[in-house]
C-alpha cells in the first residue's frame, strides 16, 4: 500500500488547481487520479472564449484554461495517474483504484480532495413520450461529437433547456450550418449566464420560448421531429398549446448533477439542493480528511470561481495535513431567507477570525433587488443589484467583523428582496 499526503480525485480545472495549490502550501506528496486519457476534464471541448475573465484577467477558450494548469503540473513533482478508475474510499481515507499499468491499487492519504465534476440529465430522467430514435443526445454529448470528433450531428435543431451548455450549442451549431428553430425552457426564466442568451441566441436571431417544453418525440430509425408544448405555473401541459417542429435533432440541456458516487459510498453527507457534500468553509465534507470542491459540490457558472473555490479547498486538505487546523471551532449553519435557492458552505466556523465567501443561488428572478445579510433580524449587510437570476451564482463575504457579532445560537441568514 502506497502512502502519500493528498490525493485529489480528478483531473479536470477543480482537481488540477487543488494539486498546484496544495503543493504551493508545502504538501511533500500529492497524488492526482483522472479516469480519462488527459488532463482538462470538460475543458477540452469547450473550444469557445469566455473561460478566465476573472481569474486570468483575460479570455481563453476551455483548453488555453486548461493548457495552464497542465503544464504547471508537468513542471512540478505532482503525480498524475490518468486512466485511472477510483473504486472506493475505505473509513480510514484509503483510495482503492484501478488502471492498466498497476491493477488495482490501494493509496493510503492523510488527505483526499473530491473533483469528480458532474455530468448532464440524459432523457431517461425526463418524462418525454414517443419512440426512441437517434438525434436525440445531451448537449455535452453533442459538443464532444463536433468539437473533439468532428462529427456534425444534425442539420435541424431543437434544444430543451437553457442552460449555459444548450445556448452554446445552439450558437456552434448555427456556425457549423445547421439551423436551429428553437430554444424551450420549461421554467419562466433562463439556467445561463445572461451574456450566453445575448450571444448566442439574440446575436443568431435563435428564439427562446419561456414555460415551454418537448412534451413527444417523433420517428423510427431517426429522429423526424418534436411535439412542443406551453405549460401552467404547475408545468402542466395546456391543452391546445401543442405544436409539432420538423427536425432531426433534439439536444438536451436539462440540468447538470454533481458526481457523487463515491461521496455516497463514502458515507459523506449530500445536500438536498446542490447535490454535492455538506461542507465548512474551508470545503471539508462531514468525513474528516475529506474534501470537495468545483462541480462535484456545486454545479458552477463560471470556471473562474472553481479554480477559487479549489483553492480554498486545498489550503484546508493543506492545513489538515500539515497540522494546522482552526482550534476551538463553533459552527452555524446559514439559514436560506427570502429569494435563496441554497448556500454553499453549509456550515461556518465563527471562531475562524478570517472573511468567508458564502455563494449562492437565487430561487428566481429578481430586479432592481437587494441581497441582504442578517445576524438575528438584524442587516449587517445589503447590497444593491440590478438584476438577480438563477442562472449566475453569487457571492457575499462573511467578513471577520460581522464574525465577531455572531454567537453559537445566533440565526445567520441571507436573503434577496425585491
Amino acid at each position: 500500500m502506497e502512502k502519500i499526503d493528498l490525493v485529489v480525485i480528478g483531473g479536470g480545472p477543480a482537481g488540477m488547481a487543488a494539486a498546484l495549490k496544495a503543493k504551493e502550501r508545502g504538501v511533500k506528496s500529492v497524488t492526482i487520479l483522472e479516469r480519462a486519457g488527459t488532463l482538462g476534464g470538460i475543458l477540452e471541448q469547450c473550444i469557445h472564449a469566455g473561460f478566465g475573465l476573472h481569474y486570468f484577467k483575460e479570455e481563453l477558450t476551455g483548453p488555453e484554461y486548461a493548457a495552464r494548469f497542465a503544464a504547471l503540473i508537468e513542471n512540478s513533482d505532482i503525480e498524475v495517474k490518468l486512466d485511472t478508475m477510483v473504486l472506493g474510499i475505505s473509513w480510514d481515507n484509503t483510495v482503492t483504484a484501478a488502471n492498466k499499468e498497476d491493477g488495482i491499487l490501494e493509496i493510503k492519504a492523510k488527505a483526499i480532495v473530491l473533483a469528480m465534476g458532474c455530468r448532464e440529465r440524459p432523457r431517461g430522467a425526463l418524462s418525454i413520450a414517443g419512440t426512441r430514435p437517434t438525434g436525440v443526445m445531451t448537449a455535452g454529448q453533442a459538443q464532444e461529437y463536433i468539437n473533439l470528433e468532428g462529427y456534425m450531428v444534425g442539420k435541424t435543431v431543437v434544444i430543451l433547456g437553457s442552460g449555459d451548455i444548450g445556448l452554446i450549442m445552439a450558437r456552434r451549431m448555427t456556425l457549423e450550418g445547421a439551423k436551429v428553430k428553437m430554444v424551450c425552457e420549461l421554467m419562466p426564466y433562463s439556467g445561463g449566464l445572461t451574456r450566453n442568451i445575448v450571444q448566442c441566441l439574440d446575436d443568431f436571431d435563435i428564439p427562446l420560448r419561456f414555460n415551454c417544453t418537448v412534451v413527444e418525440v417523433h420517428g423510427k430509425e431517426r429522429l423526424s421531429g418534436v411535439t412542443v408544448q406551453y405549460v401552467d405555473e404547475n408545468f402542466t401541459p395546456i391543452a391546445g398549446t401543442e405544436e409539432y417542429i420538423e427536425c432531426d435533432t433534439l439536444l438536451l440541456s436539462v440540468g447538470l448533477i454533481p458526481e457523487n458516487e463515491l461521496s455516497k459510498q463514502a458515507g459523506i453527507e449530500l445536500d438536498k439542493v446542490t447535490g454535492g457534500p455538506v461542507v465548512n468553509e474551508i470545503r471539508q465534507t462531514s468525513r474528516e480528511g475529506i474534501f470537495a470542491c468545483g462541480n462535484v459540490l456545486q454545479v458552477h457558472d463560471l470556471v473562474d470561481y472553481v479554480t477559487e473555490e479549489s483553492n480554498i479547498a486545498a489550503d484546508g486538505a493543506a492545513d489538515f495535513i500539515l497540522g494546522r487546523q482552526a482550534v476551538n471551532p463553533e459552527y452555524i449553519e446559514p439559514l436560506c431567507g427570502e429569494g435563496v435557492r441554497y448556500i454553499v458552505p453549509q456550515r461556518v466556523n465563527i471562531n475562524s477570525g478570517k472573511d468567508i465567501k458564502l455563494y449562492f443561488r437565487a430561487s428566481n428572478v429578481f430586479d432592481n433587488a437587494s441581497i441582504v445579510m442578517s445576524v438575528d433580524d438584524k442587516e449587517v449587510y445589503k447590497k444593491r443589484k440590478v438584476k438577480v437570476t438563477p442562472g449566475e451564482m453569487e457571492n457575499v463575504t462573511l467578513s471577520a467583523d460581522i464574525g465577531k457579532q455572531i454567537k453559537k445560537d445566533s440565526k445567520l441568514t441571507l436573503s434577496i428582496r425585491a
